[in-house]
């Protein structure tokens, strides 16, 4: 069975949980769940969607929000690290994309390479570095998903930035940075020499997701928003050892502010 066809698989499975086709997905980075228990709807295990690979990372619920609102909300995405491929790792972007959402927000907690950057911190992500070495649309190409070469000029929507800090000034968050964001495969923290190095490449932010994904939804014609909660100071520039727990409690703290900003950028695009 093709890619394809293993994708409208999981489709016609969701259509059955989905009221009418969903306009906005959302997925959910560590520690930053609590969007998707906010917006009611059925919670569909991502087990139980087929050929859908299954998170197994502290902090990743495995869940699918599906909201009457034409929404739905991922707390469960899977990563390089775990030991799947790349394509694997889009495979959710892709059912979701397949499945009518025009217009990926994506989060994510991220290690901020500048020392002004505060545990907590939202960042908006305008361009992206993939140094994980590995590509979601590497092999042959179908035509029914995207085109062979699509351009990443854009990857980051422009339009869809302008309306996340709308929506962080109407909630009172002010106004929210942007930065370039870094992927490694993981997982591992990165090394001081290797923090020193994607600074020196242009990264602001650092993590071990997003750009992949962002790479499938552009392949397949979404719109992309992206967001980091700055969760740590990467090494070398915090003064501490980094932990997975200091990323879940950074994302629980930032958690009403994340919410909000999130609930503020759907009600835009209404």
């Amino acid at each position: 069975m093709s890619e394809y066809d293993n994708i409208q698989k999981a489709v016609e499975f969701l259509k059955l949980f989905a009221p009418a086709p969903p306009k906005t997905a959302v997925v959910l980075g560590s520690g930053l769940g609590a969007f998707a228990d906010a917006l009611g709807g059925a919670k569909v295990p991502t087990k139980d969607i087929p050929g859908w690979p299954p998170s197994t990372v502290e902090g990743h619920a495995g869940t699918l929000a599906m909201s009457p609102r034409g929404i739905v909300a991922l707390a469960g995405r899977v990563h390089l690290y775990e030991g799947y491929t790349a394509a694997q790792v889009v495979f959710p972007i892709r059912v979701l994309v397949a499945l009518g959402a025009q217009t990926m927000v994506l989060t994510n907690a991220a290690g901020g390479l500048d020392a002004r950057f505060s545990a907590g911190e939202l960042v908006l992500i305008a361009d992206h570095l993939n140094l994980t070495g590995e590509n979601p649309l590497r092999g042959p190409n179908d035509a029914r998903l995207g085109p062979r070469f699509p351009d990443l000029t854009d990857a980051y929507d422009a339009h869809l930035r302008a309306t996340a800090q709308r929506a962080a000034d109407k909630a009172g968050l002010g106004k929210l940075r942007e930065g370039v964001y870094a992927q490694l495969s993981g997982p591992s923290y990165e090394t001081p020499a290797e923090v020193r190095m994607v600074n020196a490449l242009g990264a602001d932010l650092v993590g071990m997701s997003t750009a992949l994904e962002t790479i499938a939804a552009v392949h397949m014609g979404a719109r992309v928003l992206a967001i980091s909660c700055v969760s740590n100071l990467a090494a070398g520039i915090a003064t501490h050892k980094l932990t997975h727990e200091e990323v879940l409690a950074a994302g629980k703290q930032a958690a009403p502010r994340f919410t909000a900003l999130l609930q503020g950028v759907i009600d835009e695009l209404r």
